[in-house]
């Protein structure tokens, strides 16, 4: 009986440790946004596609070619839920990404767009901007 009463607190235990783990879903949200744009500037197509709902992954792979001809890095990337509306969450991220190109580098601002994040599959996925 008292091994079992072990068993049973080590079950209880691992429980709490795997909630206390797990972001909400707010924080996966802005996670998938992060994860996102580290694909788009590793230029990682198989991430991205998977990172992007089907409605969006041509566009996602339009944009990682806008990216193949320079040399991109993310700087000071922070992504957090802004608001939900309906099935959609939106997420406003701060930093910029770097593109380097003949030595010269241009910062575009990731603070100018909303990322559009759905709930695809039992996964999040960008969906496009606002």
């Amino acid at each position: 009986m008292k091994n079992r009463s072990w068993i049973l607190v080590g079950i209880l235990l691992m429980g709490l440790l795997l909630t206390a783990c797990s972001g909400s879903g707010e924080d996966a949200a802005a996670k998938t946004v992060e994860s996102y744009l580290q694909a788009l500037v590793g230029k990682d197509a198989t991430k991205l596609s998977s990172l992007s709902c089907k409605d969006w992954e041509e566009q996602a792979t339009l944009e990682l070619d806008s990216f193949q001809a320079v040399d991109a890095t993310l700087e000071n990337l922070s992504c957090a839920v802004s608001s939900t509306e309906s099935d959609t969450t939106l997420v406003k991220c701060a930093g910029s990404i770097v593109a380097t190109y003949n030595n010269e580098k241009q910062s575009l601002d990731l603070s100018t767009k909303l990322y559009k994040v759905v709930q695809e599959g039992g996964d999040w996925r960008v969906c496009g901007y606002k």
